[in-house]
């Protein structure tokens, strides 16, 4: 595995703990990711940090406070990134816009750091997976406030309950996840003949075409029901036939 920028010129430096720390930090989300937990050695962190074994269990005590440690920054670096992307001030399919340009910005430029989240964190059990749960808590709440924003600015609000509006806000930052894991994987041919991956706000584009558009027929009272699209009046408008395969 290749070394991180730098940190062989600084080996036999002296070198701030705080700096430090986070370049063995930076060490451990890309071994993490490429190796995966269980594999990956301390050796093999320090080696790629630029420092002593012995100074990775100093600064940071074990294999595991060192990977929730991990978690924890990556958690919230991606929190702030979406924090910061969002339009406070903008219309709730606005804010939801630009809260995903955010997250699939961040997640393709730090896909090691993603891997850590998505796939590491969640398979090793407690505590990682609780660190995620509270990552994704987070999400969630903004993404539930967004709806039941869009909810009031259609009027609707009273038709919309909480556990709906929770399980709309569950389903699709779900959905947001295992779109950034396709798109940081798929690539396309660019105009140069490069092979490219989607950008973030075409990524942000697919998923406010697959969620906001059935979210805006929903605002507008409309709702699917095994029997047709029914209306705030009671109408059905035909779907063509359903078929109950229980």
């Amino acid at each position: 595995m290749e070394g991180l920028p730098g940190v062989g010129a600084v080996k036999s430096k002296r070198v701030p703990r705080a700096i430090r720390e986070q370049q063995m930090l930076d060490a451990a989300v890309l071994t993490f990711a490429r190796r995966g937990y269980r594999t990956a050695s301390m050796d093999e962190i320090a080696e790629l940090a630029g420092v002593s074994k012995p100074l990775v269990y100093l600064y940071l005590n074990s294999k595991e406070e060192l990977f929730s440690a991990v978690i924890r920054r990556e958690a919230a670096a991606l929190v702030a990134a979406v924090t910061a992307a969002v339009e406070p001030a903008a219309t709730a399919d606005r804010q939801l816009w630009s809260g995903l340009r955010g997250f699939f910005a961040h997640t393709a430029e730090n896909p090691d750091g993603w891997a850590v989240l998505h796939h590491q964190a969640r398979t090793h059990g407690e505590p990682f997976a609780r660190e995620v749960a509270a990552l994704r808590a987070d999400i969630v709440a903004f993404v539930t406030e967004v709806i039941g924003m869009a909810a009031k600015e259609a009027g609707c609000a009273g038709e919309l309950a909480d556990r709906e509006v929770a399980g709309l806000a569950h389903a699709l930052v779900g959905a947001a996840e295992s779109l950034a894991e396709w798109a940081n994987v798929r690539t396309d041919e660019g105009p140069s003949g490069e092979r490219e991956h989607p950008t973030a706000r075409d990524a942000a584009a697919t998923m406010m075409n697959f969620a906001w558009a059935g979210l805006g027929s929903l605002m507008g009272g409309q709702r699917w029901t095994p029997g047709g699209l029914a209306g705030r009046e009671g109408h059905s408008a035909p779907l063509g036939e359903w078929e109950d395969t229980r």
